[in-house]
């Protein structure tokens, strides 16, 4: 079942790449994160047998108990909010944070990235639709935040993470275009030590959307997995 949804879903990478809208500034190629939060290992094994070799955790704790267990070389994204008292481990686990937001969050993992003798690869993460439900900087936020981050030598910005919101597809597209004219103003700041190439956008209901407006990176879980199973209620975080 998951080899014939992931033929699928790279079926509409394709096709959403022949309709691309935005010049390709973020490249002709779309990495495809596996997110396979909420769900075990057994999934990650199954994606990873698949080709799979990027994969999506929402939360610190749960991607812990899937790396102790799971010990193919892969690479692995944190998507979801980082709070500062879980930097460290996080700084440990993860080869890319997604969701940096904050001055507190840069400072914190600075410090974390310097003491464990890593360069720790970010995405700052925008808010740009100003959903008051979800994390992110707001886009005014944005140049001050990279310049904290690009000062940091313990830190590698690499580019935006963004989302839109539940509604009909002109905001939706309205908001991953604003995401793409973001990346580029981000581009355009010539940071030092930063090489800006990633644009996060997407997930499973509208990754196609995203990558005809310029994003190079999508998330998506359910549209590979499946519906998840959630053991607890009111479990936060980044849908996808």
């Amino acid at each position: 079942m998951l080899e014939h949804k992931l033929i699928e879903v790279q079926a509409a990478i394709q096709t959403a790449l022949q309709h691309r809208t935005q010049p390709f500034r973020t490249g002709e190629q779309v990495t495809l994160i596996a997110v396979t939060k909420n769900h075990p290992v057994a999934v990650v094994e199954e994606a990873y047998a698949a080709g799979l070799r990027v994969f999506g955790e929402n939360r610190v704790q749960e991607a812990r108990q899937k790396r102790e267990q799971f010990l193919k070389p892969a690479v692995w994204h944190l998507i979801g909010q980082l709070q500062t008292n879980k930097v460290n481990q996080a700084v440990q686990l993860f080869d890319v944070i997604q969701s940096v937001d904050r001055p507190s969050l840069v400072t914190a993992l600075a410090k974390a990235a310097e003491k464990s003798g890593k360069r720790q690869a970010v995405l700052l993460q925008l808010n740009i639709a100003g959903e008051a439900t979800k994390s992110g900087a707001a886009p005014e936020e944005m140049e001050a935040l990279a310049k904290m981050i690009a000062a940091e030598a313990s830190l590698e910005l690499k580019g935006l993470m963004a989302m839109a919101p539940l509604a009909p597809e002109p905001v939706v597209r309205q908001v991953f275009r604003a995401g793409y004219q973001a990346f580029c103003r981000l581009q355009d700041m010539g940071l030092d030590k930063t090489c800006i190439d990633t644009l996060s956008m997407g997930m499973s209901g509208d990754f196609p959307i995203a990558i005809e407006e310029g994003s190079n990176m999508i998330r998506v879980g359910t549209g590979l997995f499946g519906a998840r199973t959630y053991k607890n209620t009111g479990q936060g975080g980044i849908p996808e």
